[in-house]
């Protein structure tokens, strides 16, 4: 009978490495049942959320959220109210310039590159895709100042398509609940794409920005007032009892952030 081959101590060494570098799988401590009863309560809360950021069409959608990076969404409706009542378009855009156009947004932090990433991507929409938004990731953050998250939004909130934009609600509330906790917005948003409920997708960036600002604040949590605190696994828990499960009123546009 032939001898068994004995592994070389290079070859179990190389193994040993090969495993000691790869990351563990993430364990969710939610069951199944659980993701879906949260999103179940959330979609009973807002049945139909809504963004809070103010525009007219899918092109002042792309500028009002590549002006929104390090803003809020009060400051910028503040500032572009005015602006896209004259420029609602690429061409008129362009037409109004960009000296005036900061001169719109000179509220805004950063206002001056992100006057000139407003003519840039206006430019580039003429050129590469005869005035109109582009409807995929790909071609969209060829646009100057929009990032992964920006065309996510996008794709949401003009197409209608189920993206998940991570921005610093969504990814504070993902780690702080220990739904997808992750090192940076790319991680999140696979993770939260792998345990979020396929007929919830939708709506969850949504809910999920207005339960971060709303009820699961930055500072402090308000868990009196959330309505899956039973659910909820943070640490920073203070309260265990849900909220009345009730159907909240719109959430007007320009509210406080």
């Amino acid at each position: 009978m032939a001898n068994p081959k004995i592994k070389s101590s290079a070859q179990n060494a190389k193994k040993s490495n090969a495993t000691a570098g790869r990351k563990p799988a993430f364990k969710s401590p939610y069951s199944k049942a659980d993701l879906e009863e949260i999103f179940r309560r959330f979609s009973i809360q807002r049945p139909e959320p809504k963004g809070e950021l103010e525009h007219v069409n899918p092109f002042t959608l792309v500028v009002a959220v590549a002006l929104s990076a390090q803003a809020t969404d009060v400051g910028v409706n503040k500032a572009t109210r005015a602006l896209f009542a004259v420029a609602d378009t690429p061409q008129k855009m362009l037409d109004l310039g960009e000296e005036r156009i900061r001169d719109y947004i000179k509220t805004i932090g950063l206002y001056r590159n992100k006057a000139k990433n407003v003519v840039a991507l206006s430019e580039k929409l003429i050129r590469d895709f005869d005035g109109e938004v582009p409807q995929t990731r790909e071609e969209l953050m060829t646009l100057p100042g929009v990032g992964r998250k920006t065309a996510n939004v996008v794709l949401s909130m003009a197409f209608g398509q189920a993206t998940l934009a991570v921005d610093t609600h969504i990814f504070r509330i993902a780690n702080r609940l220990l739904l997808a906790p992750g090192k940076t917005p790319d991680e999140v948003e696979q993770r939260l794409m792998k345990v979020i409920p396929d007929q919830y997708l939708y709506h969850a960036h949504h809910w999920f920005i207005l339960h971060g600002r709303y009820v699961c604040k930055a500072r402090k949590p308000e868990c009196e007032r959330c309505v899956i605190a039973d659910l909820c696994r943070s640490p920073e828990k203070t309260w265990d009892i849900p909220s009345p499960l009730v159907e909240l009123p719109p959430q007007p546009i320009g509210a406080a952030d």
